[in-house]
């Protein structure tokens, strides 16, 4: 057994984590023979990305794909409106519709990809920050996923980890008393850069430090133990994703 450390910046991971989704074989029956869908988010934007490069489709800016974001000096208004989430029917893109238009109508062997804001590593459980009063994209995914067994996958960065369970963490933050936003258990369960390299390579990944500066903010380093051929495998998805460059609105097209 031999042993590699690596270090992923949170815009790595995310590419790790999607183009170790779209390797996957049953997101791959998915898009062929069901609906995907990718609800709009930063982590999303590069799984989306990643599907679509799969159906030849390049057409797709990542940098405006998002419904929220944490950002000190809010969105540019030059950015505009979303133009919807990313659906994939039977191996082809639906254009311009949103989860609203379509998650009624998902079933069994569909598929749903939705971020989230906390995820407890222990467990596998997440929770997404939540502003809209009517549940916003929470609701519909709720209705497909307990209403109609669609399936949810959670991609998330390690940088979101939580110490406490999701469920204590959703009872302290959506008490009567509290103030600001609320915090939403999601139904699927989490897809984390350790789920990632483990598909990607065999290799069994450790989270053992993280931190940063000058960009690097929120990165993580893993220890991860294969053999010689995992590890190989390691070096080659690392280096697909090691110059992924930070989130940015400078990046837009």
């Amino acid at each position: 057994m031999k042993s590699k450390q690596i270090f992923l910046s949170p815009s790595a991971g995310k590419k790790l984590i999607a183009l170790a989704l779209a390797q996957d074989a049953s997101v791959l029956e998915a898009m062929e023979k069901h609906t995907v869908l990718v609800v709009a988010g930063t982590t999303n934007a590069y799984l989306a990305e990643a599907l679509l490069a799969r159906l030849g489709d390049t057409d797709f800016e990542k940098y405006r794909f998002f419904r929220g974001i944490i950002r000190r000096e809010g969105i540019p208004e030059s950015l505009g409106k979303l133009e919807g989430d990313v659906i994939i029917r039977k191996g082809e893109r639906i254009r311009g519709k949103s989860i609203h238009d379509v998650a009624d109508e998902m079933k069994a062997g569909d598929m749903i990809f939705k971020g989230a804001n906390a995820v407890h590593l222990a467990t596998g459980e997440s929770a997404v920050l939540a502003g809209n009063p009517t549940s916003g994209t929470m609701g519909p995914i709720y209705r497909a996923a307990v209403g109609r067994r669609v399936r949810v996958i959670v991609p998330v960065g390690v940088e979101k980890r939580v110490e406490q369970p999701i469920h204590e963490l959703c009872q302290i933050v959506n008490r009567a008393q509290a103030s600001g936003l609320r915090l939403a258990p999601s139904v699927g369960m989490a897809y984390t850069e350790l789920d990632a390299i483990r598909n990607l390579t065999g290799a069994n990944p450790h989270l053992i430090a993280a931190g940063g500066v000058c960009g690097c903010e929120g990165s993580a380093f893993f220890q991860c133990e294969g053999t010689g051929e995992q590890l190989e495998k390691l070096e080659y998805w690392l280096h697909q994703v090691s110059s992924t460059p930070r989130f940015s609105f400078a990046n837009c097209k």
